[in-house]
């Protein structure tokens, strides 16, 4: 499997959540904050110039002159974000195409939260390393072992799959 945007945030998030679901193993499909969080993003997106644009295998949010946008309902792993927003820096670059980054959280407690990323050389290198990473993750015979459940776990679609 190619690794794709996503792969790269559930890595960040939780390298067990990245395998399964790059192994082709969905549970998000019937995931209650799934749906809500897609149909926020497309009432975000409706009737907007230069909105979800897919080139290859990424799906940009929105493209300008200045920013690639990624659109995120929630800060709640900003980090797994922000490594998505990244990738597609990188995927952008290697096509000829030079942006920043704009991270934009659309939830009703982060409206107006933005975040500004640039594609530096040693994100590159990082970005580089993730992506031999996913590949070898994504390779193995078995998924990694759970960790022990922490809060972010219990929101997760996989949640069921890794602990009953």
């Amino acid at each position: 499997m190619e690794v794709t945007g996503t792969l790269v945030n559930y890595y960040i998030h939780c390298k067990r959540q990245c395998y399964l679901f790059g192994n082709k193993i969905n549970l998000e499909d019937n995931e209650e904050l799934v749906k809500i969080g897609k149909a926020l993003h497309e009432e975000r997106l409706n009737d907007k110039i230069n909105s979800e644009i897919e080139i290859n295998n990424i799906k940009i949010d929105k493209l300008s002159n200045d920013y690639l946008t990624e659109i995120k309902k929630s800060d709640s792993d900003e980090e797994a974000s922000k490594w998505q927003l990244i990738y597609y820096l990188y995927k952008l670059k290697e096509l000829g195409i030079y942006r920043k980054g704009k991270l934009d959280f659309i939830e009703k407690k982060n409206i107006g939260k933005t975040i500004i990323i640039e594609l530096t050389e040693d994100l590159e290198k990082r970005m580089n390393e993730i992506i031999f990473e996913i590949e070898e993750l994504l390779s193995k015979d078995e998924p990694p072992d759970t960790k022990l459940k922490i809060s972010k776990c219990k929101k997760c679609a996989y949640y069921t799959y890794c602990y009953i």
